[in-house]
């Protein structure tokens, strides 16, 4: 997420329809997660306003986009960053593992 993203209503548009698309399925996706109205998820959306108190915890529980826009809002860049290292290193085991797997069967087989 390399865009600049102030101001903070197009920081959680932007974040949400980057994970989310721009249907009609993304909003009844957002409402589900928040409890908010369809009108407010269609503003979010839009970059008109943004979601303050248990809406914005509630997207932030389910959205790592989100998350990722505001600790960038927040000047905290350090953290996506050791962020994405930690889910690179585990991708890495998981291929590392998968390998290892495969390699054992090839083995097993001969």
């Amino acid at each position: 997420m390399a865009k600049n993203l102030e101001p903070y209503p197009a920081a959680i548009a932007y974040a949400l329809r980057n994970q989310l698309g721009t249907t009609h399925q993304a909003t009844k996706i957002v409402m589900g997660w928040t409890g908010a109205g369809e009108r407010t998820v269609k503003n979010w959306l839009a970059g008109i306003s943004g979601p303050s108190g248990q809406h914005l915890v509630n997207l932030i529980r389910h959205s790592d986009d989100v998350l990722e826009a505001l600790l960038i809002l927040a000047g905290r860049r350090q953290i996506v960053a050791v962020q994405k290292v930690v889910e690179m290193r585990n991708k890495l085991a998981e291929t590392v593992e998968e390998f290892d797997q495969l390699m054992g069967d090839a083995n097993s087989t001969r």
